[in-house]
């Protein structure tokens, strides 16, 4: 693959909702210039874009995959994204790479959740609109049109109308040429063409507003058309680039990706109108290429045989192969050896990539995603990638019970690959945690864990870490005495026990005369400690008691430290059963945005799960709930969430507190408790 100066390149993401046809417009694209001698199908699980085993499995896109393909001169840089929630991180690395968006939007369905989503997530960034699947069932170009006018700020403006729809798709009127182009369908070839005389009122209307789109986007001509003067079709051109690279206007084309029909116009303006990588704000101006480099990594496969793949994109600068450069993020040099451009799974080898273009590096040794490449000479940091935080916890642990280490290992190298999953190793429960973006992310990873590190895991349900606390004040004895021949043992305590709120342990002495010597003290708080890691009512850790060993008894031979250290934690479990015991579950701090159509049914769903609605603020067109919900009843819900809003709402928790937990819940728990320990 040829080398191209940054004017030359597009880098374009390809977003939408998931099953809108994004993979097999990728496909048609590369087809067409030639990238590909067929085109695959994602049902046949034979695409460049989709080729892991998880994607083929289950037809549907799971990893952004850069896909370049060679049209006029140019390099497309096509990153083909995800389009379901959980794997909404993807689609951000993508995004923050990306000079433009490619919106595939279903005729069928319109415009749906994710679309929306990632649309709104684009931000203003230039976009260009493809409505796919016109030869479909209840196929409608206006019912898409409707849908985007609806719900988008920008204006969305046709440059083709659909000649036929459903079965009778045959092909688009350019509006701009005014001219009928049928395509043959499989082969993308074009036939042009008078337009038909029954669209010639409906092409006249949409002209219209074609013309008042391409004024916008030229100060010169938006004084002619102001003037009433008709704008030429060079002029017309001339103006709908500057609109489509300012992103003052979105413009929209149609056709069937899956049959190749529509697709070569697209392509077309893509190289023609849409913006070059100069325009992105950490380009550096109109020279990139002679400021120093930076370059951010924005995407890494962790592969158990080739090593890590680091996809990259080089804003300013020139990378070349055979080179050394510096992490600005870990303050480290990086030896570079062979530099790639990737289409899908295969590689092309390039001496160096400039500014603006994407590829990648392998078995770079500190890099992670996110991280800036530049000169230590003149250091760069670009910005990073905001990804989305996990929030479905589950447990895993290995089938195998060798596999802990193995385990461990790796999901560090697939936390280098994912930067939207986290793990901790809950001392407490004793459970390796795995949060993940939802349901399919989880089985996702998990399907990972074995196919590349042949890690087999089982998946658990999250231990909810409770405490065990005191009501009570008490006074207990608690005495050790054994004699067998020889030295016995013997300690003896009087202790208080009493709750402490606002501290999680204390222990004092208030010994009088010497009852107990002061060498004892600390084996006397060893025991208490070593009492209270499991409680009396479910065998969970004991907090906020204050104990205060205030008399007791010794014998001048058969006294020890252990003897004392027994005593004190005879003591405490008897106090502990006496000082009206209590279950306590942590409760979390939530805050979730959603769209104000679904406030009530947010608000009603946190009350059923124990939450307590704090307040309530808008914040553009949605508005933020604060509450405070016990852990145990927020296990799943992120699932919930998604269900109630449509995918459309988000939220993020954290620690705040623990608090008792209703006896009637408290006995549910406890009596749980005691049968699994039983059970082991």
């Amino acid at each position: 693959m040829n080398v191209y100066p940054t004017d030359k390149v597009r880098n374009v993401a390809v977003i939408a909702h998931g099953g809108a046809g994004k993979t097999s417009l990728t496909e048609a694209m590369l087809f067409n210039t030639g990238a590909t001698k067929r085109m695959g199908k994602v049902d046949e699980g034979n695409t460049a874009s989709d080729f892991y085993p998880e994607e083929i499995k289950r037809r549907m896109t799971v990893n952004t995959t850069l896909v370049p393909c060679e049209y006029r001169g140019h390099k497309v840089n096509l990153l083909d994204t995800p389009g379901f929630a959980d794997f909404a991180g993807e689609v951000k690395a993508a995004l923050r790479v990306a000079d433009a968006a490619l919106v595939v939007v279903s005729a069928a369905a319109g415009v749906e959740v994710q679309t929306e989503l990632y649309w709104m997530e684009s931000g203003t960034m230039p976009k260009v609109v493809f409505v796919n699947k016109m030869d479909r069932e209840n196929a409608s170009f206006e019912k898409a049109l409707e849908d985007m006018r609806a719900r988008f700020p920008q204006p969305v403006v046709p440059l083709q109308l659909p000649i036929g729809a459903e079965a009778n798709f045959k092909g688009v009127v350019d509006l701009v040429r005014r001219k009928a182009l049928y395509f043959e369908a499989g082969s993308g070839k074009c036939t042009e063409a008078d337009i038909p005389a029954d669209m010639a009122g409906e092409v006249e209307t949409y002209r219209e507003a074609l013309m008042e789109a391409a004024a916008e986007g030229n100060d010169e001509l938006l004084n002619k058309y102001l003037e009433g003067e008709e704008l030429s079709d060079d002029e017309i051109r001339t103006g709908l680039r500057g609109a489509a690279r300012q992103g003052s206007s979105v413009f929209v084309f149609c056709g069937s990706a899956l049959n190749n029909m529509g697709v070569q116009p697209l392509l077309d303006f893509i190289v023609d109108s849409m913006p070059d990588p100069t325009s992105h704000p950490d380009a550096g101006g109109d020279n990139p290429g002679s400021e120093a480099l930076a370059a951010l990594v924005f995407k890494t496969i962790a592969d158990p045989y080739i090593g890590r793949l680091s996809f990259l994109r080089v804003f300013t600068g020139t990378l070349k192969a055979d080179s050394v450069v510096f992490n600005a993020n870990k303050e480290k040099e990086e030896k570079i050896g062979q530099l790639l451009v990737m289409r899908g799974k295969e590689q092309f080898p390039v001496p160096e990539l400039q500014a603006g273009d994407i590829g990648a590096l392998a078995k770079l040794s500190v890099t992670t995603t996110g991280d800036t490449l530049t000169e230590r000479a003149r250091p760069v940091m670009l910005k990073g990638i905001e990804f989305p935080q996990p929030m479905l916890a589950v447990a895993i642990e290995p089938k195998s019970k060798g596999d802990e280490d193995k385990l461990s290992s790796a999901l560090q190298r697939l936390l280098e690959e994912d930067p939207t999953i986290s793990t901790e190793k809950n001392a407490e429960t004793r459970q390796t945690i795995l949060r993940t973006l939802g349901e399919s992310h989880t089985d996702i990873i998990v399907e990972r864990l074995s196919r590349k590190f042949g890690v087999d895991v089982v998946v658990k349900e999250m231990r909810i870490p409770y405490r065990e606390t005191i009501r009570g004040t008490v006074q207990v004895e608690g005495k050790h005495k054994k004699q067998s021949g020889g030295h016995g043992q013997y300690g003896h305590v009087w202790l208080k026990i009493e709750p402490l709120p606002d501290q999680e342990f204390l222990f004092e002495e208030n010994v009088f005369g010497g009852a107990v010597p002061r060498n004892f003290f600390p084996a006397v708080e060893k025991g208490v400690r070593e009492a209270m890691a499991e409680g009396v009512l479910a065998g969970y850790p004991v907090t906020n008691v204050k104990v205060t060993l205030y008399d007791g008894s010794y014998h001048s031979v058969d006294s020890s430290e252990m003897a004392f250290k027994l005593a004190g934690s005879l003591a405490f479990r008897k106090g502990m059963e006496q000082a009206k015991p209590v279950l306590l579950e942590p409760i979390m701090d939530v805050t979730v945005e959603v769209p104000e159509q679904y406030l009530g049914d947010i608000i009603g769903d946190l009350n059923s799960k124990r939450g307590r609605v704090l307040g309530m603020e808008p914040q553009g067109k949605n508005q933020v709930v604060k509450a405070q919900v016990p852990l145990s009843e927020m296990a799943r819900y992120s699932i919930d969430l998604k269900s109630i809003t449509q995918g459309r709402g988000k939220f993020t928790m954290s620690f705040s507190h623990y608090e008792e937990v209703p006896a009637g819940t408290a006995e549910k728990i406890i009596q749980k408790a005691r049968q699994e320990r039983e059970e082991k």
